[in-house]
């Protein structure tokens, strides 16, 4: 009797056995899926999100220093003064304008990199997690075209800034006209610029809404001065003048660093009822275009007085030109 029941007891821990076997067997195969699998595609996207986000980030800064450190272009190099090496001062300012530049450009590629990889990683994520992803997108596509819309002129502003900025069309410090606002500028960011005019008066300009850019500070500058002579003037003469007046500025050394070019005496500009205009023309540095022009406008007033020319006569308002009736 004893002997049955062991065989007994045996067989039924036997079935036991394989049935607790079995059971567990069959429960593994049915939630492999949710303990090994999606949990290890889920690390996978999370590690190719990171490792794809670091090697475009040093793909991105590679790009921008090798923009900071190569060659500089013609428009924006030092001119050459009189034959000598550029000027390490402007080299140093231009060299410093580009690191800025290339520092801005990377923090917006790098920041608009990072976050479309991790968009496509969350996506990606939550498609795994059995997140239904049509209604999230559906809703994202209508707060996009909503704010596409309602945001147009930001986002205008934003990509006129990203091209002025990558461009190098102006930065801080040149003085450039923009239209309604002429001054210098005191800031240039992605959505506006900022300068301040003659008059103190501070302007933010919106980047979208610069159609055109006059830059007076790029490479070097033109002044041109006019002089107005009464008609019986002796043009030659005066011509001469403002060319002697010229060359005796541009042979003191004290000016030797900032007149960049023999001055150009053109002549007769204009003829108008009230008298000549001859016009005299100097190359200079940006910085100094107006004190150079200052100077070479006192110089000529101060000659053309010794040699006796004549101011043109002033024109009455309501009188005729001179041989009209």
């Amino acid at each position: 009797m004893s002997a049955s029941l062991s065989v007994f007891t045996a067989a039924a821990d036997d079935l036991t056995s394989a049935a607790a076997g079995l059971f567990t067997q069959e429960w593994w195969q049915d939630n492999a899926e949710t303990l090994i699998a999606k949990p290890l595609r889920i690390a996978l996207i999370v590690v190719l999100a990171v490792v794809l986000r670091v090697v475009v980030n040093r793909g991105i800064r590679r790009l921008t220093d090798r923009t900071a450190t190569g060659a500089v272009p013609s428009v924006l190099r030092p001119w050459r003064r009189r034959g000598r090496r550029a000027d390490d001062v402007g080299a140093e300012t231009i060299a410093a304008r580009r690191s800025q530049r290339a520092a801005a450009i990377g923090s917006v590629l790098r920041s608009f990199s990072s976050f479309v990889i991790l968009g496509v990683a969350v996506v990606l994520i939550l498609g795994e997690l059995g997140v239904n992803l049509a209604p999230i997108l559906a809703s994202a596509g209508v707060i996009g075209v909503a704010l596409a819309f309602g945001a147009q002129n930001l986002v205008k502003d934003f990509i006129a800034g990203i091209g002025i900025i990558l461009e190098d069309q102006y930065g801080v410090g040149d003085v450039v006209d923009l239209g309604e606002a002429t001054g210098t500028v005191e800031a240039v960011g992605l959505r506006i610029t900022r300068l301040r005019d003659s008059h103190g008066v501070v302007w933010y300009v919106r980047n979208g809404e610069v159609l055109r850019v006059g830059n007076k500070s790029q490479g070097f500058a033109q002044v041109v001065i006019d002089m107005p002579v009464a008609h019986d003037t002796d043009l030659e003469r005066c011509r001469s003048v403002m060319q002697e007046v010229a060359d005796a500025m541009y042979a003191e050394q004290e000016w030797s660093d900032v007149l960049l070019a023999e001055p150009e005496s053109l002549g007769v500009e204009s003829i108008t009822t009230a008298g000549v205009t001859l016009r005299l023309t100097v190359r200079t540095t940006n910085a100094d275009q107006w004190r150079v022009g200052r100077e070479l406008r006192q110089r000529l007033n101060e000659r053309f007085v010794a040699e006796g020319f004549k101011a043109p006569a002033p024109v009455l308002a309501g009188a005729s030109p001179a041989g009209t009736p």
